[in-house]
Parts: structure tokens; sequence; C-alpha cells
């Protein structure tokens, strides 16, 4: 089973939309997929036409009261299931200060569905945090949008040296620019700037009105406008990042 989350310390960058394309190309070429939204707004949730209630809420999950399993959702989408957010993972930091093995919880609960799915695909909301120390140690690689701007690239600096301080075992980082408008020429000389650099993805996901409809048309954009160029250039990324 492998782990992706998409994190930044930033928000509004792309992360749930990243996350729910992705999930659902994994998902359409065959792999069992599950995606987990960790975000107490719940986008994620809501557009996969999910109620944003999990009974026992976050601290049910994370003490164990509450098995995973019995708060997961089918999606509409066959081999894409869903764990859920509700306003009550506004505390989950504390709920998982309270556990034992308070910076692997996440990483626990996750083996036990080793058997029953090939991805998993983290989404994560923006911050610094315990959280965040359970993603590091639970997740393969991590997914970070940028956009393509000085104070987006500063975060990544600093999401970096959060993970080099971090304990072993440590994610793979991949970046890749997101939101990009390649009319803007700041955009465009940021990426110029980090084309074929190491630790970034060669596929820009582009600013389109279109990934703004994901939450109007309440699914992915695979799925609703697949010759699309935002589709077409999340497939790019994906058959970047998939498993081999």
């Amino acid at each position: 089973m492998r782990i992706f989350a998409t994190y930044n310390i930033k928000g509004g960058v792309g992360k749930t939309s990243t996350a729910v394309n992705l999930a659902y190309l994994a998902a359409r070429e065959g792999q069992r997929t599950l995606l987990w939204d960790l975000d107490p707004q719940a986008a994620a949730t809501y557009l996969f036409r999910v109620r944003p209630k999990v009974k026992g809420g976050a601290h049910g999950l994370v003490t164990g009261r509450r098995p995973a399993e019995s708060v997961l959702k089918a999606t509409d989408f066959e081999n894409l299931d869903l764990l859920p957010a509700d306003f009550s993972y506004r505390n989950l930091d504390l709920d998982l200060d309270d556990a034992k093995k308070r910076t692997r919880r996440l990483g626990q609960l996750l083996t036990g569905f080793t058997a029953d799915y090939d991805v998993v695909f983290l989404d994560c909301p923006p911050s610094i945090s315990l959280l965040s120390e359970n993603v590091l140690h639970a997740a393969d690689t991590l997914l970070v949008p940028l956009i393509p701007a000085a104070l987006s690239l500063r975060t990544f600096d600093q999401l970096k040296t959060f993970v080099a301080e971090s304990a072993k075992p440590r994610p793979e980082v991949l970046a890749f620019f997101s939101m990009a408008d390649r009319r803007k020429r700041l955009h465009r000389e940021v990426i110029e700037a980090f084309d074929g650099a190491a630790g970034v993805a060669t596929t820009v996901i582009p600013a389109l009105s279109i990934i703004e409809q994901m939450a109007e048309r309440r699914a992915p954009v695979p799925a609703f406008a697949p010759l699309s160029r935002a589709a077409l250039s999340y497939e790019a990324l994906w058959a970047e990042v998939r498993p081999s």
C-alpha cells in the first residue's frame, strides 16, 4: 500500500483538488483507492457528495473507540472509498496528543487498511502541527502544490526544513506548480527557474476555471471533463508519481 499526502504549510494552493483528482485517476485505472479527508473544512468530503459527519468524531477514531472501517464511505466511483471529515477534526491535534505513540497514531490506523487498498491519499489541512508530524511518519510521499510566487516558495523552504528535522522514516517530498498562470511574467520566471530541479515535478497544473467547477459539479475534473486541459494535466502528474 502506497500512501500519498497532499500537504503544504500554506493554504489555498490546490491540495484538495490534487487529492481528489489523483485519487479518482488511481481508482479509474483499477487500483483500490482510499482518500482520507483530514481537514475540518471537509472540502474533499463535500466534493464526493458525502455528508460531513463522523460517528464518534475524530476523538473516537484516534482513541480506537470507533474503528476506522466503521466510518468508511463508498463514493460514486468504482474502487474509490472515502474516510470523511467533519468539524470535530479541528480538535485532532488535541486528540492525538492524548494518544499513545502520538506522532505515529495516524500510521497505526492506516496499517489496518493494508490488505484492502493499493493507494491511500491524505488530504491535509495547512499547518505545522502534531497532525503534520503524524502525516510525515505515515506517508511515503508528500505531494506539495506550489503557486509560482515568492511567498509560496518561502513556505516550501520551511516545509523542507520541517521534514529534514523530523524523526525517521521521512517521506519523499515532491513539489509541483499549481494554479499557474503563464500569462503572468512572475509565474513564467519561477517555473522556468525550477525547470529540472530535484524534487520538483515537470507537470504544471494550470489555473483554470474548470478546476473551480469541481465544487459545483461535485466530481473530479477527469470525470466530467475528461478531455480538458486540466484533466490531462492531472493525468500527467499522476503518471509522474504513480507507484511503479
